[in-house]
């Protein structure tokens, strides 16, 4: 067969989305007209090749005729309602079948009108204008998606790539839209001082705002109106992604609930973090935990509080607190920073293979030397930095409640390798902005306080808390370590001009299949803490850096 590709091997790409319009996209070649009204819903049948009877499979390449007919076939069926026959298209006819019967029967959408694009290699843009009628209601619904044509496994027949985003692009596998009475009623979500908080103000607070309605959309006060919404199922509720209103046919009436977030320092932080699609940062208040401010510059995700990152060397401000506890560290203490060292089987080194001969472990920690802390795994146990992190920072233990859904941080239990990468925050070890601003803030505050969105006495909930303390001698050495780095070491260049009572540490985190590390800075000044990462931005003081220090010198 040559340079064909084998029987029943499939070209897999993901449909990539384009942003909802209110206007339909024009067909490219005359293609759109042609598909929806008929005059090539069969082609692709009778150009069929089947695998029956030792028939040779079809493979290679896909041909821009098996693309266009291919979609060609599946958008006319979509669009006369033969779930069945568009079902059919797809390589993967009873998923498909589901969720079709459902846009209809769930979502209640009539009327519908794709208009498909110029494809572009085997991805066909298509453009859908239809009705969502809800009883005596109704309210146009338009949007843009895509699909994706494929070779099907078995006999390389070309079909539609089947998944949920191809009927919207809000939806996951697993997911559905549904029309009808909204699950919770509206939320007005408030700033400390009573504000208004919309996503029209602060765009990277949508996720957050859609986690508020959630929550707290019951027990504000409010009713519900009637929507169109992407209802999440088992896969993305395990991500903990939420419900999200697509189009509003009727308004509810909002419930109130106030949140701890500063607008002016919400939106110092959103002009830090606009146009930088992968950042992202928190910002507390040490002594209560209270956020401040957050925000991401890709708005899909709230990577501030959902992220789960590998944290590179801010990982080492826990790291040192347990080194110091266990007296294998102290501040001016000698302590090896060797150019390498092995240990379970693994060989590590530090940045550009630099060493520090006769050093402090002060010095090791402001230059961020990672052997300086490896160079400890074999005094230690393997579940010695998991304790920590539960014990002291309140980390990993999976039951902080904000007032929106987050990712408390994890710091599993390892051994070997393993166990002496995550002394700098690699392995296993993963953590996001709002993790690290709080490991910040303990060292600032000498306590964990877990970090809220919404105050507890809102709705009664209790806080996560920590066991125990570090001691007074670790807790000063730590601090010294911290304010070093951000006046000599690493941090120094980001935290110039923040002044006052100051302490930071940079990190940076190799993470497979990416040019750049993601870079990482956490840091205090006076009472307040923060984090942030910027993915594939290199080292931390260089890219997270003056985000987080610009929000700390705004915060005066």
């Amino acid at each position: 067969m040559g340079s064909r590709r084998a029987a029943g091997e499939r070209r897999r790409t993901k449909p990539a989305v384009v942003g909802s319009v209110a206007a339909v996209v024009v067909a490219g070649a005359g293609f759109g007209a042609y598909a929806m009204y008929g005059g090539g819903a069969g082609t692709e049948d009778g150009a069929r090749t089947a695998s029956a009877a030792g028939e040779e499979v079809k493979s290679g390449p896909l041909t821009a005729a098996e693309v266009t007919s291919t979609a060609q076939r599946f958008l006319t069926a979509w669009q006369k309602g033969d779930v069945a026959g568009a079902a059919a298209a797809t390589d993967d006819a009873e998923a498909a079948k589901v969720l079709l019967t459902g846009y209809t029967k769930d979502a209640r959408v009539k009327d519908v009108a794709l208009t498909a694009g110029a494809p572009a290699g085997e991805r066909v843009p298509f453009a859908v204008k239809a009705t969502v009628a809800y009883e005596k209601t109704t309210k146009p619904l338009a949007y843009d998606g895509a699909l994706t044509v494929v070779r099907r496994a078995g006999d390389g027949e070309p079909r539609v790539d089947w998944h949920a985003a191809v009927v919207h692009p809000e939806l996951k596998d697993g997911d559905k839209l549904v029309t009808g009475e909204a699950g919770t009623p509206p939320v007005e979500a408030l700033d400390r001082d009573g504000a208004e908080i919309s996503a029209a103000k602060y765009p990277s607070l949508g996720t957050v705002l859609d986690g508020l309605r959630e929550k707290y959309g019951e027990k504000a006060g409010g009713t519900p109106g009637i929507e169109l919404s992407v209802v999440r199922g088992k896969e993305s509720k395990a991500a903990k992604a939420s419900d999200k209103t697509l189009l509003e046919l009727s308004e509810g009436k909002p419930g109130t609930v106030r949140t701890t977030l500063d607008p002016a320092l919400q939106a110092a932080a959103e002009k830090q973090v606009a146009g930088k699609a992968r950042a992202s940062v928190v910002l507390l208040r040490a002594s209560t935990g209270e956020v401040l401010a957050v925000a991401n510059g890709g708005h899909g995700f709230n990577t501030a509080f959902q992220g789960s990152l590998a944290p590179g060397s801010t990982m080492k401000v826990i790291t040192a607190s347990m080194l110091i506890e266990k007296n294998l560290a102290s501040t001016d203490k000698k302590h090896p920073c060797p150019k390498y060292f092995s240990y379970g089987g693994w060989k590590f080194q530090n940045d550009d293979k630099f060493e520090i001969k006769d050093g402090t472990f002060k010095a090791s920690f402001a230059r961020s030397c990672n052997t300086a802390f490896i160079s400890q795994a074999p005094e230690l146990a393997n579940d010695d930095l998991t304790k920590q992190a539960k014990e002291v920072f309140g980390l990993s233990m999976n039951n902080w409640s904000v007032g929106v859904p987050t990712f408390d941080g994890s710091v599993p239990v390892q051994s070997a390798a393993p166990m002496a990468a995550s002394l700098i925050g690699q392995g296993g070890v993963r953590m996001n902005p709002l993790n690290m601003a709080s490991v910040s803030a303990t060292v600032k505050s000498g306590s964990f306080h877990q970090p809220y969105l919404v105050a507890p006495s809102v709705d009664g909930r209790k806080l996560a808390t920590a066991s125990r303390t570090m001691s007074s001698s670790t807790l000063a050495q730590l601090r010294e370590l911290m304010s070093y780095t951000a006046a000599a070491g690493t941090a120094a260049e980001a935290m110039a001009g923040v002044g006052g009572d100051a302490g930071a540490k940079t990190g940076s985190a190799e993470v497979d299949g990416q040019e750049k590390p993601n870079g990482w800075f956490t840091a205090y000044k006076g009472d307040l803490a923060a984090a942030g990462v910027v993915q594939q931005g290199g080292h931390g003081s260089e890219s997270a850096g003056p985000i987080v220090a610009a929000l700390l010198r705004n915060a005066g």
